[in-house]
């Protein structure tokens, strides 16, 4: 009750309340670990529990239940369960180790072996790793409705970027026609000029016409260009049903459309290729005629300089529609706030996705300690390490007790007992005085194995009516001169019917007896 809050029998805390005055129950538990000295106040009615060190009570917390666990935790180092393994063994409600459930048999190890830790980091595992699930859940959720909504921009701007390119399109057929009629221009002013250099003694006109022709050539390439990029779009149109871009289906209309207008521009470049070859021909033509016309100056000139202002009339066209070209191109179209969005979306699924980065590496990390946590792993190994040491113990205060066996616990804590001649059995198979035998040999080992470990080192020991029942005289003895033999240990025998037997073998008694439903220590 003192240190745990809890009856050692199989009893309700209520009933041990005396039921002559129904109130008034307090146990005072001290004790001292290294230098420091500890007092437990606990009671009912009125209810009391405090823990003070050095003469302080240590500030209590929220609950009860945080109290009791830096009892348990911090300052002894024990919790109910194991304390009932190591401090105290009896017959009343003792559960011994052997009848102890796998998972309860674990514990008490664990505890022994101060890796209690792993399992606490384990818990704190899980939270993170449910934590981390559901990030995960809710970042590929953000991904998701990112990139719907990326899409959905992306195909605003495409339609925006459709509008555009028709615009600019209509432009540039403007500029096929101004640079079209410039070409006109130009050529007869190419043959007016090469009249009249003809008649000034043909200055320059083969180098000029020369120019001319390469001109032409070019034009012509870059026409003859054009025409495959367009039969290209037509081929595209024809051979593909799907966006390559958006991945959005191309409806029939659609590119019977485009393939119309594309058709159509090269109807119109392949009519400029065939202008363009006649003017070379006619440039070829007049290249030859030039070299013998050499009169006329006079209106040649005149018609010169009529030609130079239609020329610089279709230049100034040009530029203007070039202007407009590159305004709309530089992207005052109307659709800025959408392409401002579509940077902003990408950029928040550039966060997202490495936000999901980090999630599944940290989901990485924890999956590799989560086996290292769970039971197969470090607790495993460190178990495997004590498990021969156990074993070795066990035997040893078996035989101290006049019980020769050979106990083994396996590492999932399942005994095997072998006799000397290597019949099997197991715990349940003994009387119950080689159970006691059993059970004491197992406590006298886990108060040595956490002696060893460092996990609890304590000078108490309680044998509660061990000697009443099941241990013969044999029995009786060999604990006896074990006890004996256990320097430094402070152990307390409670018994109801070997007062007198064991009188002589402890160097003192404390007798209680009761007066009127009262207990007090007999004078």
């Amino acid at each position: 009750m003192g240190l745990f809050g809890k009856p050692f029998r199989n009893i309700k805390k209520q009933q041990l309340i005396n039921s002559i005055n129904n109130k008034g129950l307090e146990v005072e538990v001290k004790f001292t670990i290294g230098s420091t000295d500890y007092v437990v106040r606990r009671g009912m009615k009125p209810h009391l529990f405090e823990i003070h060190k050095n003469g302080k009570m240590i500030d209590q917390p929220g609950s009860v239940r945080e109290y009791q666990l830096h009892l348990e935790n911090q300052i002894l180092k024990l919790n109910f369960k194991s304390f009932t393994q190591i401090v105290i063994l009896g017959n009343a409600s003792f559960t011994p180790f052997m009848q102890l459930s796998t998972r309860d048999r674990r514990e008490v190890i664990e505890d022994l072996l101060d890796i209690q830790i792993f399992s606490t980091m384990n818990t704190l595992l899980r939270d993170r790793v449910s934590d981390n699930k559901r990030s995960l859940t809710d970042i590929t959720y953000n991904i998701d409705l990112t990139n719907e909504k990326i899409e959905v921009q992306e195909q605003y701007l495409l339609k925006v970027k459709s509008d555009i390119e028709k615009q600019i399109k209509d432009l540039k057929s403007d500029i096929t026609t101004y640079t079209e009629s410039y070409g006109s221009a130009e050529s007869l002013y190419s043959s007016l000029t090469a009249e009249v250099d003809t008649l000034l003694e043909s200055i320059s006109t083969k180098d000029k016409s020369s120019a001319k022709m390469d001109k032409m050539r070019s034009i012509l390439s870059k026409l003859r260009e054009k025409n495959k990029k367009a039969e290209k779009r037509i081929e595209f149109y024809e051979q593909n049903d799907n966006c390559p871009t958006c991945e959005q289906a191309l409806s029939l209309e659609l590119k019977a459309d485009k393939i119309e207008k594309t058709q159509g521009i090269i109807d119109t470049t392949t009519k400029a290729i065939d202008d363009l070859n006649s003017e070379r021909d006619e440039l070829q033509t007049e290249l030859e005629r030039i070299t013998s016309v050499q009169t006329d100056i006079s209106n040649t000139q005149n018609k010169l300089r009529d030609c130079q202002t239609e020329m610089r009339m279709y230049q100034t066209n040009i530029k203007d529609v070039e202007k407009k070209i590159k305004d709309i191109e530089s992207g005052e179209t109307g659709g800025g706030d959408t392409s401002g969005k579509l940077k902003e979306l990408r950029k928040d699924l550039g966060i997202y996705t490495t936000k999901k980065k980090e999630l599944v590496e940290h989901k990485e990390v924890y999956d590799v300690a989560s086996a290292m946590l769970k039971d197969g792993g470090i607790k495993s190994k460190i178990i495997k390490q004590y498990v021969p040491i156990i074993n070795k113990l066990v035997n040893k205060y078996l035989a101290a007790l006049d019980f020769f066996v050979n106990f083994e616990l396996d590492e999932e804590f399942s005994e095997v007992i072998k006799s000397r001649h290597r019949d099997e059995f197991s715990y349940a198979s003994f009387s119950e005085g080689e159970k006691t035998r059993i059970d004491i040999a197992l406590l006298l080992t886990w108060r040595a194995v956490a002696k060893l470990k460092n996990s609890t080192n304590t000078n108490l020991l309680i044998l509660d009516e061990v000697f009443d029942n099941s241990l013969d005289v044999t029995g009786t003895d060999e604990l006896t001169k074990l006890l004996n033999d256990m320097s430094g240990t402070n152990t307390f025998i409670i018994t109801h019917t070997k007062g007198d037997v064991l009188m002589d073998k402890f160097r003192s008694q404390i007798k209680f007896e009761k007066v009127k439903s009262f207990s007090r220590i007999a004078t």
